[in-house]
């Protein structure tokens, strides 16, 4: 009910019909279609902050993840130069989440722009709800680091092959927190998510937010929480990315038992996390939500995939077997 009663203006179809060019509203159409489950999770978020404010919180949540399914849709399109146009369409990310900042030509790098105002849209009204909640100065330096990593994953991961890739493996490899053990895919997992600004947000929806509490939830997502997040997306999309050529994080495992042993590590890390910020059973209830959500897809089961599952899951213990 939030999600359409709260947001309806953000995610109806309707700005999305109302696109002239006939492949950017396909895209967007299609988009929100298939990505609907990423909707419903980013909202769930709101359960964190008092009621007053959950409305904002969903509006925001809601058009920052419509927001980034859609420009990730269209960084995968063809380009002249995907690396200039991944970035240049990820800076609706930073718009998004800064009410004072000017909106750039998204498509200056795609052969495509008719768009009827569809990513300012957008990225308005997640600006607009984000800055509206009372303890948004204290999270707003913190939300667009996030998405600032966000936006240089995406720049790199979309461009060609080889030297492309090297650099995200430097880039990223620079980003892992020492004393971590991660690899470099691992750490760009967790700069690929948008669960950590999700967080953020619904951080900000808390009155009287400390420094130490904000830290404690940007350490806390990434890169434990996210990296999980965007390796289980990627385990179960690993077929379908093989099939049509794209980076597979997951890919750069050795075996499925290494991959099995890593992102059970991992999980362990990130249910550890979340005791260490305010209101920590409500975010490991999102978070074995968000396994669950992954590790009953259809997918899941198939044969190289079951056993990281069934390794992650009991990892996860209690708080995921039932959903």
């Amino acid at each position: 009910r939030c999600l359409s009663d709260w947001s309806s203006d953000v995610c109806s179809s309707d700005l999305a019909h109302q696109i002239p060019d006939p492949v950017l509203r396909r895209l967007a159409l299609v988009t929100q279609q298939t990505e609907r489950g990423n909707l419903e999770g980013a909202a769930a978020f709101a359960v964190l902050v008092p009621r007053a404010h959950r409305a904002r919180v969903v509006r925001a949540t809601v058009a920052f993840q419509i927001t980034y399914d859609y420009i990730d849709t269209l960084a995968e399109q063809p380009s002249a130069d995907s690396v200039a146009n991944g970035h240049r369409l990820h800076l609706a990310l930073l718009s998004a989440l800064d009410p004072d900042t000017d909106h750039p030509n998204y498509y200056e790098y795609h052969s495509l722009s008719q768009d009827n105002g569809y990513i300012r849209h957008l990225t308005d009204a997640c600006r607009g709800a984000f800055a509206a909640l009372p303890s948004y100065a204290s999270v707003a330096d913190s939300a667009q680091r996030a998405a600032r990593r966000m936006v240089a994953y995406q720049s790199l991961n979309h461009g060609e092959r080889g030297e492309t890739r090297h650099a995200l493996a430097r880039w990223a490899s620079t980003l892992t927190p020492a004393g971590t053990g991660l690899q470099w895919w691992e750490t760009a997992a967790g700069t690929a998510s948008s669960l950590t600004v999700f967080a953020l947000i619904a951080a900000a929806g808390q009155p009287g937010l400390s420094a130490g509490e904000t830290a404690a939830m940007e350490g806390a997502y990434f890169p434990w929480i996210g990296a999980l997040h965007v390796l289980l997306d990627s385990l179960i999309d690993r077929a379908v990315d093989i099939e049509a050529g794209q980076h597979s994080l997951v890919g750069h495992y050795t075996s499925a038992e290494e991959a099995a042993t890593r992102l059970s590590a991992i999980a362990a890390r990130a249910m550890q996390a979340t005791e260490l910020v305010p209101a920590g059973i409500q975010h490991a209830l999102i978070l074995a939500a968000m396994t669950s959500f992954y590790l009953s897809a259809p997918c899941a089961s198939a044969p190289g995939t079951y056993s990281v599952a069934q390794q992650v899951l009991e990892t996860m213990g209690a708080f995921a077997t039932p959903t």
